[in-house]
């Protein structure tokens, strides 16, 4: 029972993206950055528990990086309609995905691993940490701007792991075929 809590874990944080999205919408940001906290402890909690006990599953290399982006997609839309974050930084994040999906997809079935990194992590903790702040200075209707600097900073990570996923694994992909 022990070895599947990850995968539960990364489950509960699909159920968590609705909280999100509907305490948000009701201009309920203090609730939304709780529950936003909340996925990012069961992310947190997930991961430990499945390197340290050795219960790395295929459905969670598929399923926790996908609720990650589920969630961050998701409450960065809510955000755009609301006119907190600029609409350039969500179509910049689909973009990445589409492409990191397509390229997963051409990569299936091949003997290569496709795996989160360090670069890929960073961006989505810096978009994590971004978001939770635009959550409180919305919510207290404070002056501040410093997110917008946080976003600035996610999406350069979000295009230098691309660029990173890319080298890492088709030009991997591509030399092992010349050869």
């Amino acid at each position: 029972m022990f070895k599947h809590v990850p995968n539960i874990l990364t489950i509960i944080r699909f159920f968590i993206i609705p909280f999100i999205v509907f305490f948000a919408l009701q201009d309920n940001y203090i609730t939304a950055a709780f529950f936003l906290i909340l996925s990012g402890i069961t992310d947190i909690a997930d991961g430990f528990i499945a390197r340290k006990y050795n219960f790395i599953t295929d459905f969670g290399k598929l399923m926790d990086p996908l609720a990650d982006k589920c969630t961050q997609v998701a409450t960065l839309v809510v955000l755009v309609v609301q006119h907190i974050v600029p609409l350039w930084i969500l179509v910049v994040v689909i973009i990445k995905e589409f492409i990191l999906i397509a390229g997963a997809s051409f990569l299936y079935g091949k003997d290569l691993v496709v795996s989160s990194k360090w670069y890929g992590k960073i961006s989505t903790i810096l978009f994590y940490i971004a978001i939770f702040f635009s959550m409180i200075f919305k919510q207290f209707q404070l002056p501040y701007t410093f997110d917008t600097y946080i976003y600035y900073l996610a999406v350069v990570f979000t295009i230098f792991s691309l660029f990173m996923y890319f080298k890492a694994f088709y030009v991997k992909d591509f030399l092992r075929k010349t050869k």
